[in-house]
């Protein structure tokens, strides 16, 4: 491998850690926060971090098709976890923009189960990323 393709590949893990941190950092502490203007500023971050996750998600397959031209050759394991991390940013970019644009007209019940479930979408999904990282 390049130090070019290296470093690519670096930028790009760099973005995705940090994605990672503000969806799993910015769910769970929305689940504590004590007051709905606090979720709300929470859920922006969040939002940015199901972004970022998909976004860099994205570009590592984009890096890989550049230098090999190509995209990454996985099957198994590494597959199923690509596709759990996949349905998880999805899902969790969905929930937090819905809870932001149409949350205010949700029950208190409601908001409030938002980020729990964001929470675990985004512990399965580092967690999946460790399978594709190891399996592919």
């Amino acid at each position: 491998m390049s130090n070019s393709q290296n470093l690519a590949y670096t930028v790009v893990q760099v973005f995705h850690n940090f994605g990672a941190v503000a969806a799993v950092g910015g769910s769970l502490a929305a689940t504590l926060a004590p007051a709905i203007q606090y979720r709300r500023k929470l859920a922006w971050l969040t939002l940015a971090g199901w972004g970022t996750q998909a976004a860099s998600g994205a570009s590592f397959g984009m890096v890989s098709y550049q230098f090999y031209g190509k995209f990454p050759d996985i099957a198994g394991v590494a597959l199923d976890a690509l596709i759990i991390k996949m349905l998880c940013v999805a899902s969790g970019f969905l929930l937090v923009g819905f809870y932001l644009f149409r949350g205010q007209t949700w029950s208190a019940a409601t908001q409030n189960r938002v980020w729990p479930i964001s929470s675990a979408l985004a512990v399965t999904a580092i967690s999946a990323a460790a399978f594709l990282r190891w399996f592919s």
